[in-house]
């Protein structure tokens, strides 16, 4: 090696041992917060286990009773049908509202600004107390015209339904304005280039543009479908047998009102839970393109 090469390798290894050092900031924050948040934290655990208010004893002994299994059971069935209801008018209520028609766009835009602008408690009460404004729901020729079939109101609008409408219409509305955010996320290249090779709308629309809004729209589902998991609470307003009333009806017998609240968030906690590990596989699979390149950045 030239000697100059060694004698510049040796002025830079000079300099270096000689600037100054620069110390890290001392975290003081740090050092003050984290025995504050070890005492809070000590304060909740201490209270959990001595408190008698909590009754832990009459918790366990709620967790698998049939009424509150029945209730869970309830919760479901009804988060599963209200997001697919919501599913499949927002994916229909986005197209419309992308479709270039100003009718649809315009009925579009009417429905999700009505649904998103009233309370899903309204909404709820509205559907369960149809009957005083229809007594009878009825299939023919409108304006007095002959009646093909009929059906009471209150016979076919019951608690379940009620729930049914008022959730899915308000969930439609949401999952509508998700759909079409994840359909503009994708480049207009794309469905230019597959109008190029001779696909047909329908074509392009399910195999280009819908597997690459995935991405976008999947996070703000899962999400929707755990607030909705939470949301069908609200139901026990008009009477329907899930979690939340199912807890409600146990405590008003037996006055047990903190163990049977403990008995639902726990139960709560634990279906979140599960909904979040199967969003996060579900985010990895539509993502994995999207985490190679970012690996590749």
């Amino acid at each position: 090696m030239p000697t100059r090469t060694l004698t510049s390798l040796a002025e830079r290894d000079r300099r270096m041992m000689s600037a100054p050092v620069i110390l890290p900031a001392p975290r003081i924050g740090r050092w003050v917060g984290i025995p504050l948040i070890g005492i809070f934290a000590a304060w909740i655990a201490y209270q959990v286990l001595v408190n008698p208010g909590f009754q832990w004893a009459v918790v366990g002994h709620y967790m698998l009773d049939r009424d509150v299994l029945s209730g869970i059971a309830m919760t479901l069935e009804l988060t599963v049908l209200v997001m697919a209801v919501g599913a499949i008018l927002g994916i229909m209520i986005a197209l419309m509202r992308l479709s270039g028609d100003p009718i649809l766009s315009f009925c579009a835009q009417a429905f999700v600004w009505f649904f998103r602008g009233t309370p899903v408690l309204v909404q709820l009460v509205f559907w369960y107390n149809l009957a005083s404004l229809f007594p009878e729901i009825s299939l023919g020729i409108p304006f007095g015209g002959p009646k093909f079939y009929s059906i009471s109101s209150t016979a076919a609008i019951s608690s379940f339904t009620a729930a049914l409408l008022g959730l899915g219409l308000n969930e439609a509305a949401y999952m509508a304005e998700i759909v079409r955010g994840g359909l503009l996320s994708v480049d207009i290249g794309q469905t230019e280039a597959s109008k190029a090779l001779g696909h047909r709308p329908f074509t392009t629309f399910r195999v280009i543009v819908l597997p690459q809004a995935m991405k976008a729209i999947v996070p703000p589902t899962g999400n929707q479908v755990i607030g909705m998991l939470k949301y069908t609470s609200i139901a026990s307003v008009v009477g329907l047998g899930e979690l939340m009333q199912s807890v409600e009806n146990i405590y008003s017998r037996t006055f047990e009102t903190i163990p049977l609240l403990i008995v639902a968030a726990l139960w709560y906690l634990v279906m979140v839970s599960i909904l979040s590990v199967i969003q996060y596989f579900i985010e990895k699979y539509y993502s994995r393109g999207w985490h190679d390149q970012m690996t590749v950045l």
